[in-house]
């Protein structure tokens, strides 16, 4: 119901009533009714009504197509990268359920960016771990995570899914804290767009992350972050 002469503009009304029904009742892909049919149900002419997709359409809830009309977006979920910060909780704040599942397990050799992030000499064994992250039930992105097994020599066959950060302080006491994050954006590679059920040709946004152990400074994990770019944005916090 449109109310007038209560301080809020009437466009602002439409908009948020707009934004509920959403939330509520829409799924990403569905289709608004035609502009006319929605300024006739509020009340309000065209350019109120357009105002107020305007206003949708700046916060990442509806995209406007030429010659078809007004869709639903997914919003971007609002990822913060921290010192500490850990996915399950970082989403599970704002009322997010998330799923971590384990796709592949492997012992290998460092080399490259791994051992030099890593801080180890070509060769030594290293963990590597692949995890699918999972936001309401909807895939978010895949993890690559690189970690010394003269460190975690058991985390191969004891780490089975969840949040790993809280696996090692489980396991060995130690706090993790995030030194270096590298965004960059790229097409998918691999299997990443069949994991994130995604197209090809869609980017996704990668950040490579080094993870050391607080009390002394010692590499812990390099982590490789695939993320789905068109369902978060990145929050950098120092």
């Amino acid at each position: 119901m449109i109310q007038r002469g209560t301080g809020e503009t009437v466009y602002r009304q439409v908009q948020r009533q707009l934004e509920a029904e959403i939330r509520s009742l829409h799924r990403p892909g569905d289709a608004l009714p035609s502009e006319a049919v929605m300024a006739e149900r509020f009340g309000v002419n065209r350019h109120t009504l357009r105002r107020a997709l305007e206003g949708l359409i700046a916060e990442g809830w509806v995209e406007r197509r030429h010659g078809l009309g007004s869709f639903v977006l997914h919003k971007p979920l609002d990822y913060a990268i921290g010192q500490r910060t850990r996915f399950t909780e970082t989403l599970e704040a704002q009322g997010y359920v998330t799923e971590s599942v384990v796709l592949r397990k492997l012992r290998i050799a460092a080399e490259g960016g791994v051992a030099h992030r890593l801080q180890l000499d070509r060769g030594e064994p290293v963990a590597w771990i692949e995890t699918l992250r999972r936001v309401d039930a909807t895939p978010f992105c895949v993890i690559s995570h690189y970690l010394p097994l003269a460190l975690l020599p058991g985390v191969l066959d004891d780490y089975a899914g969840g949040s790993l950060h809280a696996f090692v302080q489980t396991h060995h006491g130690w706090r993790l804290r995030r030194t270096e994050s590298l965004v960059s954006a790229g097409l998918p590679q691999g299997d990443d767009a069949s994991l994130l059920a995604m197209p090809a040709h869609m980017p996704v946004l990668r950040v490579k992350s080094v993870n050391v152990r607080d009390r002394d400074g010692t590499p812990v994990e390099y982590a490789l972050t695939r993320f789905r770019a068109d369902r978060m944005q990145l929050r950098i916090n120092p």
